[in-house]
């Protein structure tokens, strides 16, 4: 079994998104050990870009602020070493294409694996293009963790039978941010994902009430929030962990 299917093991798996380094890297890790304390099941870990094209404002003004308080992947790669000493949920990495192939493909992967990092989400990587690091990602056991999106359409069938790891379901059109509808016929997308594949899918893009987060998960395998989470950030700084932790234990009890 995948470690990432161990997320969705305890009813439906809610997935907070964390930029690496905002507003450093110590807070960061007091930020995702309250998580887990609070019942999240997936860590999602951004390695910042500066350039995050799928990234709405806030996660933008996330990686800005965390690049400018000199976060580095290697940085990253040795604070993830610390904190796999008592986090033991799935961890997977966020981030683009550029970050992987200049740190050096096989280097990046690898050190993935040695880190016990479950899986890969590079957003700007189209299905098509997967070969570049799909044979690595096997390789070394992680994950390569494909997107669906609204406009996939005929494309969701086939995406699906070659899932790996979850499937990452974007819920709406443009980049992440909180929204205050979604109105995609995600329950139509999902049929197609659930005809081709047994791996679980969780939603991502645009949610960040309890009430979204129900409606998603009725549909879905589990719940995937990252903007919400990044302006607690931005507005409390090294005192965001207590907030954060408060709104995780709010949003995994709408979705059980």
């Amino acid at each position: 079994m995948s470690n990432i299917k161990k997320a969705f093991l305890n009813g439906k798996a809610f997935i907070p998104f964390i930029t690496c380094g905002d507003p450093d890297l110590e807070t960061t890790g007091n930020v995702i050990r309250t998580a887990v304390e609070n019942g999240a099941d997936l860590i999602e870990l951004g390695i910042p870009f500066s350039d995050p094209t799928a990234e709405g404002p806030v996660i933008q003004a996330a990686n800005l602020r965390a690049l400018q308080g000199g976060v580095t992947t290697d940085k990253i790669f040795a604070f993830v070493a610390e904190l796999r000493k008592d986090v033991t949920v799935p961890l997977v990495f966020m981030t683009y294409a550029n970050v992987v192939f200049s740190y050096g493909s096989e280097r990046f992967i690898s050190t993935c694996k040695d880190l016990s990092v479950d899986g890969l989400i590079l957003p700007d990587l189209p299905f098509e293009e997967k070969e570049e690091f799909l044979p690595l990602c096997r390789k070394y056991g992680v994950d390569l963790i494909s997107m669906i999106a609204p406009t996939s359409e005929n494309r969701i069938a086939m995406i699906a039978k070659e899932a790996e790891g979850f499937l990452y379901i974007v819920s709406s059109l443009g980049v992440t941010g909180t929204r205050s509808e979604i109105k995609t016929d995600l329950k139509s997308i999902i049929e197609i994902v659930r005809q081709n594949t047994d791996i679980p899918c969780a939603i991502g893009f645009g949610i960040s009430t309890p009430e979204q987060a129900e409606k998603m998960a009725a549909i879905a395998d589990g719940v995937i929030v990252g903007s919400a989470i990044i302006k607690q950030l931005a507005l409390h700084g090294t005192e965001a962990p207590g907030y954060v932790g408060a709104y995780v234990h709010e949003m995994k009890q709408a979705v059980l």
